[in-house]
């Protein structure tokens, strides 16, 4: 059975002709994705160091920047700051990542992102043929090939923007 969901990420996957499926996250009561997601890829035979982190930043010039990264990396803040030429970088408040991104936290995409913010893509997000991003709506995921990721990433400046996990 084929999941159906609506939203920018989908028109745009659509619009470009790109397959992807729609993953269904269970939510808590609370409405919070479950914790144990990484469980619930591998079920799906997902290698769950696949899902590609969209992780939104706020710029000392208030500008917003979104860290696309897989393999659960983390920033290299001064990696981040020279590449952006800035002298300060903070991950945004969580208010902040809607009013920027129009996506609610636990949703937010690389991709169908307001124009306003820079993307920035990892280098981790070419080691996995197939990944998973935010879908734009609360409780669902989207997995498509990395290649097409990267290709709708095209404009997205891409290096190394994560420290090693040593």
């Amino acid at each position: 059975m084929s999941i159906s969901i609506n939203s920018p990420v989908i028109e745009l996957l659509q619009r470009e002709n790109i397959a992807y499926d729609v993953i269904e996250i269970p939510l808590t009561e609370d409405k919070k994705p479950v914790r144990n997601l990484e469980e619930l890829l591998s079920k799906q035979g997902i290698d769950p160091q696949s899902v590609v982190r969209s992780v939104l930043f706020k710029t000392a010039s208030d500008n917003f920047v979104l860290l696309a990264v897989a393999g659960g990396g983390r920033a290299d803040w001064g990696v981040l700051r020279k590449h952006l030429n800035e002298r300060k970088c903070r991950m945004a408040e969580f208010d902040e990542v809607q009013e920027a991104t129009g996506y609610v936290v636990g949703a937010v995409p690389p991709v169908a992102l307001p124009e306003s913010i820079k993307v920035l893509v990892d280098n981790s997000v070419k080691d996995y043929e197939t990944v998973v991003i935010g879908s734009g709506v609360l409780g669902f995921a989207i997995s498509l090939k990395g290649t097409d990721l990267l290709k709708l990433l095209g404009n997205a400046d891409q290096g190394v923007f994560v420290s090693s996990g040593s």
